[in-house]
């Protein structure tokens, strides 16, 4: 600078206290400014770290906030329970679910159908013939001796059964007894007991000492039963003549004043070992008689098999893959004789093994055909053939004739559930069965007419006690089955494939239940539906899948198990996955709703790479809503517990990769994850199968369970929670779901819990002096808690653990206990 240019002393005097005074004022405010963008950044920060804080928050809960979260540890086990009711061997779209009501195999002509194909015999003597055959092949049940001896006291006896258990031959054999020979004779139970009491004793047809049997049908409309004096009244006849009666009835609410009464008695099913030991024995001895004659010169051989015949066909009806084709717990007579059929022409050689498969795999679909068909032919009969009278008056009565076949079908999707579940549901859908029945009526709504016994007996269905979950404690109940695992699934194939008008009332059902927050019935229903949907996919998407997917986040859980089942069949998957992928692009955010839900099961994508970048789509989308940000993170968690090693290892990076992604997006999506990592629980996952080393630890958090099975995890995750926990809008979070973690390293009792996951989780966590730090004043913190204070030796034993192991660059660390 020259001299002569102006000097800074050169500026005029009277101005320099006007510019200092500008100079402060421009500085304050500058200040100022600061300050404000200060202000600005942080609570831009601040409303980050809030924003973030909903992408932790229940992925399932009810937008507007009226409803809980579902309660996902409940729903898991639920899910697992009932899958086995729907597992290989039992799928619907398979050939061995065909109905067979006869077959050829070889040179045996078997016929499933039990129901009697032409005019049942109304009235007439018994043939000798068929006595004698009774009292050689007959199974006595258990309890026989005291009906025939109540039978003996009263002349009279009314006799509860199931159809198809034996009834009528009990009866028949009870009759054949008392009587010593004096002949038994049916009798047609149109003209009523009045009738008969008046005529016994009068002419040929109705000599004294006979025995009488009335098959009486209690459940068309506008039938009534007899009451007490009519019974008294034909009792007093039978004993004046010496003669006997059995009246054998169908247990339900009907029956239910008869079998209550003096004269009622439940006859019990014959024990199914000893009935298919008797029926294989008649079959063979048959069939090698036929032999001896064909072939003389076998006749020895032959008689001396017998036995052992008789020994390996008990072995091949104990075979694994028979019992399983059977599918029932117990043998009805005239499945015993199909089985005893099927088994001998086993035996001789005239069936492959895959046709005694066949034809045992049709036992279940039989009954399930018997149970449905032609429930209502007696409402849709023409107006003339029905009684005077009757018409309009007799719908109220549709709801008890549906209430047996609603029992049914609500026992095949929530069999396993509490008894009062099922009952519940089959209240409903007996309810949508009258109204689709006759729409023009609003049906009656019995309000005493239960009887779980007759649900029971006509059902094949068993009580067991057991535990149901309520607001996540377990607390006793009478759990419901059917006795048979081949039964659920032969009556959902016969409910959809053969009877097409009953499909509506069911869709309106099972719509019911998906609003149901009880995990025993909605994962249940869901599960049952995806199966219904297996069997006709175009009927169950337009009718089912899409509408609950269009509805609640519960309706949408309940759309996304469904697809998942339909994706475990073979014949579905594509399908199944193609609908996922084009609903994870779909404009409707429900749509990706439900298909996030999805992915997170494991099944409705080709690989795993397919399905994180389907939820990536899903979460990073900037018309994204809040509550799918946080499906799509806690969905690829789910994929972290599933049994594949290499797949939980593709997880990982990815979330790594996502946390240094440079969209703001990817960073949030990988950050939540990560938080839903540290926080949830292995039970909580609604996942099939976890790994088996998780299914052991189900109440641990995820990422503490995983280090724990896997220490080489140890490192990844540590890096995962290491960036939410630098990272300004998930800082706090991370904070309060380390918290958490430390917390479960014992159990309030002083005994483990999730300590070997801490201990090898933390000491990676903890690498760094600003790590160990950070460490160091969340345990002051959680020392100082004035609701919930952590010991100090507790506190000492978790710093412990973080200091006293390697660092992640594997050098040793001195102990700062």
């Amino acid at each position: 600078m020259s001299d002569d240019d102006p000097q800074p002393d050169d500026t005029p005097e009277p101005d320099q206290p006007e510019n200092k005074e500008d100079k402060e004022e421009k500085e304050n405010k500058e200040d100022s400014d600061r300050d404000e963008k200060e202000k600005e950044k942080e609570k831009e920060r601040e409303l980050a770290a809030e924003r973030f804080k909903e992408y932790t928050r229940a992925p399932f809960a009810e937008e507007q906030g009226e409803d809980a979260p579902t309660d996902l540890a409940a729903a898991s086990r639920t899910r697992r329970a009932t899958r086995t009711l729907f597992e290989a061997g039992r799928d619907l779209t398979s050939v061995d679910r065909s109905f067979i009501s006869s077959a050829h195999f070889g040179d045996i002509f078997l016929g499933t159908d039990t129901r009697l194909r032409g005019p049942a015999l109304r009235s007439g003597p018994v043939p000798e013939d068929e006595l004698r055959r009774l009292r050689r092949a007959h199974v006595v049940p258990d309890g026989y001796v005291r009906l025939r001896n109540a039978l003996n006291a009263r002349s009279l006896l009314v006799l509860g059964a199931a159809p198809g258990t034996g009834r009528t031959s009990t009866a028949l054999s009870l009759l054949a007894e008392v009587t010593a020979g004096s002949g038994v004779r049916r009798v047609d139970p149109d003209g009523g007991i009045r009738r008969l009491a008046a005529q016994l004793g009068s002419g040929d047809e109705f000599p004294p000492g006979t025995g009488y049997l009335l098959e009486l049908s209690l459940t068309r409309p506008g039938v009534l039963p007899p009451d007490d004096m009519d019974l008294d009244e034909l009792a007093t006849a039978l004993a004046r003549f010496e003669s006997f009666a059995v009246l054998v009835v169908t247990v339900g609410s009907t029956a239910g004043p008869l079998l209550a009464g003096r004269y009622g008695m439940l006859c019990p099913p014959a024990p199914t070992q000893e009935l298919l030991t008797t029926r294989l024995r008649e079959r063979l001895e048959e069939r090698l008689g036929q032999r001896i004659k064909d072939h003389v010169a076998a006749a020895p051989e032959s008689a001396l098999s017998m036995e052992q015949l008789l020994a390996r066909a008990q072995e091949l009806a104990e075979r694994a893959e028979v019992v399983d084709a059977v599918g029932l717990k117990d043998l009805r007579p005239a499945e015993a004789e199909l089985l005893a059929s099927l088994l001998a022409g086993r035996l001789l050689g005239d069936l492959s093994y895959e046709e005694l498969l066949a034809g045992c795999r049709s036992l279940a679909a039989e009954q399930a055909q018997e149970w449905f068909t032609g429930v209502d032919r007696a409402l849709t009969a023409p107006a003339d053939s029905k009684k005077e009278g009757a018409g309009s008056d007799q719908r109220p009565g549709t709801a008890a004739l549906f209430h047996p076949v609603a029992f049914r079908i609500a026992l095949a999707v929530l069999g396993g559930a509490s008894h009062s579940a099922v009952a519940s549901a089959a209240h409903l859908l007996t309810w949508e069965l009258s109204v689709q029945c006759d729409p023009d009526h609003t049906p009656a709504r019995p309000l005493f007419c239960d009887d779980p016994v007759a649900d029971l007996a006509l059902s094949r269905a068993e009580l067991t006690d057991g535990e149901v979950e309520v607001a996540g404690a377990e607390v006793a109940a009478r759990l419901i089955w059917y006795r048979g695992g081949a039964l659920p699934s032969a009556v959902l194939a016969e409910l959809w494939d053969r009877h097409f008008p009953v499909r509506a009332p069911v869709v309106r059902w099972l719509r019911l239940l998906a609003d149901d927050q009880r995990p025993q019935v909605w994962v249940r229903a869901a599960v049952a539906a995806g199966e219904l949907c297996v069997r006709d996919f175009d009927h169950g998407f337009a009718e089912l899948v899409r509408p609950l997917a269009e509805g609640t986040a519960h309706r949408r859980l309940f759309a996304a198990t469904m697809l998942d089942q339909a994706a475990g069949h073979p014949s579905h998957r594509k399908a199944v996955r193609k609908l996922v992928e084009d609903w994870s692009r779909s404009a409707t955010w429900t749509q990706r709703s439900t298909a996030a839900a999805a992915l997170g099961y494991g099944n409705c994508a080709d690989t795993v790479d397919d399905a994180l970048d389907a939820l990536a789509r899903i979460g990073i989308r900037e018309d994204a809503e809040q509550s799918l940000r946080a499906a799509a993170a806690f969905n690829v968690v789910r994929l972290l517990a599933l049994p594949d090693s290499e797949r939980t290892a593709k997880v990982l990076r990815r979330m790594a990769d996502w946390t240094q992604h440079k969209r703001e997006g990817y960073q949030t999506l990988g950050l939540a994850a990560t938080i839903w990592l540290a926080e949830t629980r292995v039970d909580k996952l609604l996942i099939d199968e976890p790994e088996p080393a998780l299914g052991e630890r189900g109440d641990w958090p995820l990422a503490l369970a995983l280090v724990a099975a896997r220490p080489e995890l140890a490192l990844p995750i540590a890096d995962l929670l290491w960036t939410a926990l630098n990272t300004a809008r998930s800082k706090d979070v991370a904070m309060d779901a380390l918290e958490r973690m430390l917390r479960t390293a014992v159990r309030k009792k002083g005994d483990e819990w999730t300590r070997p996951g801490l201990a090898a989780l933390l000491p990676a966590l903890a690498a760094e002096e600003p790590d160990r730090r950070r460490l160091d004043w969340l345990l002051r913190r959680m020392m100082n808690d004035p609701d919930d204070p952590l010991p100090d030796a507790r506190a000492r034993s978790l710093w412990r653990l973080a200091t006293g192991r390697r660092t992640r660059s594997g050098q040793e660390e001195r102990s700062h206990g």
